[in-house]
């Protein structure tokens, strides 16, 4: 019988270093665009191209350009890495392997299973460029489809030759630590991506503590209805009240020997599917909403990125897992809802639910966790996508230096964060005059949301990050594809271990 969804994980391709090249294997030429006028230049393996052959096809270098080689020359590929900066690398990653995922789908007839290819990395790229060019082509080939049909033939396999030892350790890490961050990018896609008749609740926490317990000292526990009723998680049961899948509360845990550093707990978003409740969604575009759980799926791949990576810091990762539904015992506006800890929130709209199952999360980590550092992640609010677009990620932070963290974290990784304002004027309206605190704010909406949130969060340095823009994408762009992108992933990895000390 056919799986319900693909395989999960999604196979990327081995990526590996050495001193030369093997016989056989297909190569790829770089090119690089010229600084003034004049014919690109040709990376190793380049010598066998004629000028005659680079004006016929108009080679330029420009990031990103594929061009298959000439026939008998030996070289299967030329792309072109443009001015060599970081994102010109990744575009060329990601580009070579779209031309050779394309070339292999024509070939299916003759049973062409996959294809593995090699490129000799130039004298003067190092481990970053590396990183960002293997990034590239794990993710930038990255599909997921439920058919009947066989699945496509795929890269296979990428050697990096570098024939310079004394590069070759560095680069040998760098593309080690880049596969960690790609696997945990397409983990999470995989997560967004899959339907919601598959994915509720119970299969999010499961799939997530099977994924878990394959990874040595990361240790998940899965919380039901029951237990969440028993210690009173009243926002996760009253958002889920209305589906008959019931919520369920994700808890992993890293705690490595030797771990230094203060303690951090993540906080993901995990709504498997959101109708808005009786506050109901219009039927355009309510189809998106089984990713609706990016922010936890960005939250568990990153965990099992960190316990890969060995990281020696103490995390802690809770994600409420629940389906906002429409039913007789659906949670309604003007409801008075207890949250975990005690506090009361008046329900003003109930397809604001994501607050209300982060804030009993939240609680749980500042009191019961003992947690140093509070960070979430969630597809919050739309207003983010109207105010930065959908490839830059709301940061709202209680820190200064919490915030530079995510801000340099997103940096370093290829996720843009801009910080937005926890404007104080806002903070009186957050007061209910029938319970503790209102659901839904007057005033910007992203920012009223975030004050919300800050009163859950107890005086721990607290980042709230909404990535309703940059969690899905509607076309390709670098190595990202239409559908879930994975977004804050890397980022959760990288601000982990700037706590190294």
């Amino acid at each position: 019988m056919p799986t319900p969804v693909p395989t999960l994980p999604t196979t990327l391709p081995d990526v590996e270093v050495s001193a030369g090249a093997r016989g056989g294997v297909p190569v790829a030429v770089l090119s690089r665009a010229p600084e003034g006028d004049g014919p690109p230049l040709l990376g190793p393996g380049g010598d066998v191209l004629t000028a005659d052959w680079v004006d016929s096809v108009a080679l330029t270098g420009k990031a990103g350009e594929t061009q298959p080689g000439p026939a008998g020359s030996g070289v299967r590929w030329v792309v072109g890495i443009g001015e060599g900066r970081a994102e010109h690398w990744r575009a060329a990653g990601a580009a070579l392997v779209r031309v050779i995922e394309a070339r292999l789908a024509d070939e299916t007839g003759a049973g062409r299973k996959g294809q593995s290819v090699q490129v000799e990395l130039p004298p003067d790229a190092g481990p970053d460029e590396a990183a960002q060019f293997v990034r590239g082509l794990l993710l930038g080939g990255y599909r997921f489809r439920v058919t009947r049909d066989e699945p496509k033939p795929r890269l296979r396999s990428v050697r990096l030759v570098v024939s310079d030892a004394d590069r070759r350790e560095g680069i040998t890490a760098a593309a080690r630590r880049a596969g960690a961050l790609a696997a945990a990018t397409a983990f999470a896609r995989d997560l967004a991506n899959t339907p919601s008749n598959v994915k509720d609740p119970a299969w999010l926490a499961r799939t997530a503590a099977r994924a878990a317990a394959r990874e040595s000292g990361l240790d998940a526990v899965v919380r039901d209805e029951k237990w969440l009723a028993a210690h009173g998680f009243g926002g996760l049961l009253a958002v889920g009240g209305g589906s008959d899948r019931p919520p369920r509360l994700l808890h992993l845990t890293w705690s490595p020997a030797g771990a230094s550093g203060p303690h951090l707990a993540l906080v993901g978003k995990g709504i498997t599917f959101d109708t808005g409740g009786i506050s109901i969604k219009p039927a355009d575009g309510m189809h998106l909403m089984r990713t609706d759980m990016a922010g936890g799926a960005a939250v568990i791949a990153a965990m099992l990125a960190i316990a890969r990576l060995d990281l020696p810091v103490r995390v802690s990762a809770l994600v409420p897992c629940a389906e906002n539904h429409v039913s007789g015992s659906a949670y309604r506006p003007g409801d008075v809802v207890r949250h975990y800890g005690g506090r009361t929130t008046e329900v003003t709209n109930t397809d604001a639910e994501g607050r209300m199952v982060l804030a009993d999360a939240l609680v749980y980590a500042d009191t019961d966790l003992g947690a140093d550092v509070l960070v979430d992640v969630a597809t919050l609010t739309g207003n983010m996508k109207v105010s930065l677009g959908l490839r830059t990620g709301g940061l709202f932070a209680t820190d200064d230096a919490l915030a530079t963290r995510v801000r340099t974290a997103g940096e370093r990784v290829g996720e843009a964060w801009w910080r937005m304002p926890l404007l104080d004027e806002y903070a009186d309206d957050v007061a209910s005059e029938i319970a503790d605190v209102r659901q839904c704010p007057p005033g910007p909406g992203g920012i009223t949301a975030a004050l919300f949130l800050r009163e859950f969060t107890g005086n721990r340095p607290w980042a709230h990050l909404d990535i309703a823009g940059p969690a899905r994408a509607d076309k390709t762009y670098d190595d990202v594809v239409p559908g879930a992108t994975g977004f804050a992933a890397r980022t959760l990895v990288e601000l982990v271990d700037s706590y190294r000390s």
